[in-house]
């Protein structure tokens, strides 16, 4: 679908129509300088639903919906990811695919190669690198010595066919990954899994080539919804709260000089009565600077813009590979401990 004039709409398709599919399609709906031009689900029922909610076509058929448009979101089921952005590339459709990429390393290979081979862009549904806190933080180009996420929410019931590695952790991977920005060197992990055989709790640490390490941790049996990270590095302390987007900078340029001081009292014995020093008032912290905006809609415009320009997406096809590596080397290492 290559007949748009730069001054229309840019016509689009959603592909799964399920919780997050839905969610595609509202924000598509809702966008200016696009075109929803309809949606497609393997239920026909539920098709119906969510075209009828915005006004738009259900296709009985893939195959009459793609030669219509220049891009699509594929949220079906993860199993289907591979199949359908297949039938995407070979007709020059760009690709939006939920997170994960694909089922396993070898589907994303693939995925990887026939985007390469097309042309065509694809970008990976990695949500919370548009998270505004993380897109802050991103900013910053800090140089990460130690990261630690901590993602754990009550039981939703639903993915309970993959472990919580491929069903949340994967969000923080892909940030620690972005952040990091550099090789995965060695993993070691933990896991439980209660409801069935797949871990519904899990605790990685991860090395990195350039000497970085992080400590991700992801539960899905908790009794609240809590998500954060930690960022530690020669610049400064970042901690940030993903759910309410906010975070707190301590820079070491700003709190160097003081704590020095007050080391140097104590060793010096100056000070002896340690109950004089309380580091968390000595500590200089400041809002992180963060922009207000919707995660969904800001992917969803740098998916746009990375079509309608050709150039590369914030989320690549190598990004959305590297993210499932790591969460597959995670899971083989909850089976297979080191020795010790």
């Amino acid at each position: 679908m290559n007949n748009t004039t730069s001054n229309s709409p840019i016509p689009v398709a959603v592909i799964g129509t399920g919780r997050m599919g839905r969610l595609h399609a509202k924000t598509f709906a809702a966008m200016p300088g696009v075109k929803l031009v309809g949606v497609f689900d393997a239920n026909p029922e539920a098709a119906q639903k969510v075209a009828a909610e915005f006004n738009k076509k259900a296709f009985d058929r893939l195959t009459d919906l793609l030669p219509l448009v220049r891009a699509a979101t594929i949220a079906t089921p993860t199993q289907f990811h591979a199949e359908v952005a297949e039938q995407c590339l070979e007709r020059k459709v760009a690709c939006l695919i939920e997170k994960p990429l694909a089922r396993n390393t070898a589907e994303c290979l693939e995925l990887v190669s026939r985007a390469k081979q097309t042309g065509v862009v694809v970008q990976v549904g990695h949500i919370e690198r548009f998270n505004p806190a993380v897109q802050a933080l991103l900013k910053l180009n800090l140089s990460p010595r130690f990261i630690e996420t901590h993602r754990v929410s009550p039981m939703t019931f639903r993915s309970l066919d993959v472990s919580v590695v491929l069903d949340m952790m994967i969000h923080d991977l892909d940030v620690v990954l972005k952040l990091i920005g550099s090789l995965l060197k060695t993993v070691a992990a933990s896991g439980v899994g209660v409801i069935g055989d797949s871990a519904d709790i899990c605790n990685a640490r991860l090395g990195f080539t350039n000497g970085a390490a992080a400590n991700v941790m992801a539960s899905r049996l908790a009794m609240k919804t809590e998500r954060k990270l930690r960022l530690f590095s020669p610049e400064a302390f970042v901690s940030l709260d993903y759910g309410n987007r906010t975070g707190m900078i301590a820079r070491k340029e700003s709190n160097l000089s003081t704590l020095r001081e007050a080391a140097a009292k104590v060793q010096s014995g100056k000070i002896t009565d340690l109950s004089q020093l309380n580091f968390r008032d000595m500590v200089q912290w400041e809002p992180l600077a963060i922009e207000p905006g919707d995660p969904l809609t800001m992917q969803a415009q740098s998916f746009i813009e990375a079509v309608t320009q050709q150039k590369s997406p914030q989320v690549t096809v190598e990004d959305g590979l590297a993210a499932v590596e790591a969460a597959e080397r995670i899971v083989a290492a909850i089976h297979d401990p080191p020795l010790q």
